[in-house]
């Protein structure tokens, strides 16, 4: 469908003035005679989904009940996270029958869940999603059939201004001062700014740079890039490496650079491979009538307001609660064993094709019994994540730019916190940030370890102080923080591995039963990667 978008700027002018008014009552909120936590108040609060104990009774081989009930299906899908969620919408527009799901969580989504309380809905991790290349048309498909874009001009989206995210979006404070934008700017030097414009004209021209096979250097979906060699080799050292041997030395740009591999792979510079550094610069080409290319997409509940999309495109039954750990591949059918968790018992599953759309450090121990050897595992290294959502009155002003969608503190080890209200046209005095804490230094396994056994009070205390640099006096606006803590955040895009062979084999199937899809198969954690996979794979389901 075609239609005139004009307007539509005048429209989204209006929307930012009204944003604007109405911020003043949240941000400029200073809010007194509330007891201060320090002086004896106890900050309500609770880690939730908290425990993997199921994850790591199958991991350990516990003893599990015998079986009490065997079920049938034409395709089963386990894991009900994004790949699994765009998987199933994709059989289903196929005309797909006979295909169930399992989830070992309480609820399907993956990285994409959320919550709400009375103030509002907030985002428990992923939180956005950059507009997309107008190429990548199964994504555009999804997002004109869900109204996030309604209609083009061109062949160029239009996108609901309700949706696209609303000014001021993103600020740095660095130096006791909120600049606008999160590449450093206010007291640096010469040679900072000479070096930071410097890497930006490089990446610009990786993003302008095409193969020998006239493809482009970097894409999303990554696997559309080009398979030129002078690219691809740049996987095979490290973000760091490849800055170095470029005179690139700034601490304000390595600074930056490192939170940026942080934000998006939860990794740092030497975890991180010079091709996926790269890419996040150089990957998106991302088309809109009404936005700029850098714009975004953003709701109050993060990408859980994509994911119910694709959960109201599943058509077929969901099991949630039931964790499958052991498979086998036998002349009757794939038998997938699954524990209750609810009921404490056992359940097989019997199908003709199983689509597997979780994560490498589950498959393997899900896959023992099948005997397939697979060197994916030994490649793989995951990023723990802490997430806490802090509901509160208000947050004090600084100097400089007013709250943001997106604010960081330069130097500190979090990544920043989101407003989850911003997109709201009238915000009330109560309002909710989601704050983040990447674990990117030393080995991720004594990283879990560590998280794992800190108690909510650790967790309030850690954030209220990391809070408190950037905003002096908002302890006593608090009324409430919420944890989840990801010991299995996302996968690193650690040197070698995206281009590796041992993500490529992953991805093939075995004995034309069992099929695979997760955003580990691309080695970035992003929606657009995981929604791909599980397109991909569901292709492959039906092709067998």
């Amino acid at each position: 469908m075609f239609i005139d978008g004009a307007g539509s700027k005048d429209r989204r002018r209006f929307l930012k003035q009204v944003l604007a008014l109405a911020g003043v009552s949240f941000a400029g909120r200073y809010v007194t005679g509330c007891a201060d936590a320090s002086d004896g108040r106890v900050i309500p609060g609770d880690i939730v989904g908290a425990g993997s104990s199921i994850g790591h009774m199958i991991r350990d081989g516990r003893a599990i009940p015998a079986l009490t009930e065997e079920i049938r299906t034409g395709i089963l899908i386990i894991g009900g996270g994004i790949s699994g969620l765009s998987a199933a919408r994709w059989l289903h527009k196929k005309g797909t029958e006979n295909v169930m799901m399992v989830e070992m969580g309480e609820e399907t989504g993956g990285n994409s869940v959320f919550g709400q309380n009375k103030v509002s809905a907030y985002p428990w991790a992923a939180h956005y999603l950059p507009i997309p290349d107008v190429a990548n048309t199964s994504l555009i498909e999804f997002l004109g059939e869900i109204g996030v874009i309604t209609g083009f001009v061109d062949g160029v989206p239009i996108y609901n201004e309700y949706h696209l995210c609303h000014d001021p979006e993103e600020r740095l404070y660095i130096d006791g001062y909120w600049q606008e934008g999160l590449v450093p700017k206010f007291g640096i030097t010469r040679e900072d700014e000479a070096q930071i414009a410097r890497f930006m004209k490089q990446a610009e021209d990786y993003r302008a740079a095409k193969g020998v096979d006239g493809k482009y250097a970097f894409s999303i979906p990554l696997d559309t890039s080009s398979a030129d060699e002078q690219f691809r080799k740049l996987d095979q050292i490290s973000f760091r490496q490849f800055l170095t041997e470029n005179g690139y030395n700034a601490k304000p740009l390595l600074w930056y650079l490192e939170y940026c591999c942080k934000d998006d792979y939860g990794a740092g510079l030497d975890s991180t491979s010079a091709w996926a550094g790269l890419h996040y610069f150089a990957s998106r080409r991302g088309k809109a009538t009404n936005a700029n290319s850098s714009a975004v997409l953003t709701w109050p509940e993060g990408n859980g307001f994509l994911m119910q999309a694709l959960r109201k495109h599943n058509p077929y039954p969901v099991r949630t609660g039931l964790a499958a750990f052991n498979i086998e591949n036998t002349e009757n059918g794939v038998h997938v064993d699954c524990y209750d968790a609810g009921r404490k018992s056992t359940v097989r599953i019997v199908a003709e094709k199983v689509l597997m759309c979780t994560p490498q450090n589950v498959n393997k121990y899900l896959l023992k019994s099948v005997g397939s050897e697979r060197g994916i595992y030994e490649h793989v290294q995951y990023a723990p994540w802490v997430v806490a959502n802090i509901t509160c009155t208000g947050v004090p002003e600084g100097k400089g730019t007013a709250l943001c969608w997106d604010n960081v503190v330069y130097g500190r080890q979090s990544v920043g916190y989101v407003f989850a209200n911003h997109q709201n046209l009238v915000r009330k005095n109560e309002g909710v940030l989601t704050w983040y804490l990447p674990f990117t230094e030393g080995a991720p396994k004594e990283a879990r370890k560590a998280i794992y056994s800190k108690t909510i009070e650790d967790w309030k205390k850690l954030v209220v102080e990391d809070l408190a640099y950037a905003h002096p006096g908002i302890e006593p606006l608090i009324t409430r923080i919420d944890v989840k803590v990801w010991g299995h955040g996302m996968i690193q895009p650690v040197p070698g591995y995206v281009w590796g062979n041992a993500r490529s084999e992953a991805m093939q199937a075995i004995d034309g039963r069992i099929f695979f899809a997760h955003s580990d198969l691309s080695g970035i954690s992003i929606f657009e990667e995981a929604f791909s996979q599980g397109v991909r794979a569901a292709e492959e389901v039906l092709r067998t």
